[in-house]
């Protein structure tokens, strides 16, 4: 339960009200269209569960919106496809689709994709390399799975030599 309040925390602070103004003004456009006392509370209970989806859906477009950014996807482009796809399959297809987080550079803070074997800024080896080939190589491996080469290890299976 943690990770799902820090995972809210995320979502813009300006988005909140937005919600809540959405799904206020949407009860009130619904309450004063009602014509006649026919059925009060099934009516009031559309109205809540109305009121409940659409503050949910705004918050679910600000998160889809903050993720994106904070992934170093297309925010823009994520956020309107979640609003303009109809029935949830924007945001579903953006929790399929969407990147791993970004890492950060040990020696200069830089946001790097996890894909990434050396920062794009300093250079600094992000993950394990083979030494022929530079391509990535997991820790466990004794062959590079690319050159075939062997992998010299050395007491820390992060560090590689050739």
């Amino acid at each position: 339960m943690k990770d799902f309040w820090s995972e809210l925390r995320i979502i813009s602070c300006w988005v909140w009200p937005i919600a809540l103004l959405v799904a206020g003004g949407m009860s009130v456009v619904v309450a004063l269209n009602h014509r006649g006392p026919r059925f009060p509370r099934v009516e009031t209970g559309f109205l809540l569960w109305g009121a409940l989806f659409l503050f949910a859906w705004v918050v679910l477009i600000g998160y889809v919106n903050a993720d994106a950014r904070r992934r170093g996807m297309r925010h823009i482009m994520w956020t309107l496809l979640t609003i303009f796809i109809p029935y949830g399959v924007g945001a579903v297809l953006y929790f399929v689709l969407r990147d791993p987080m970004l890492i950060s550079c040990p020696k200069c803070n830089t946001r790097c994709r996890a894909i990434f074997v050396f920062c794009p800024q300093c250079g600094t080896e992000l993950s394990p390399s083979c030494p022929a080939c530079k391509r990535a190589v997991e820790p466990t491996w004794h062959r590079c799975a690319y050159c075939g080469r062997e992998l010299e290890r050395t007491s820390d299976p992060m560090v590689q030599s050739s």
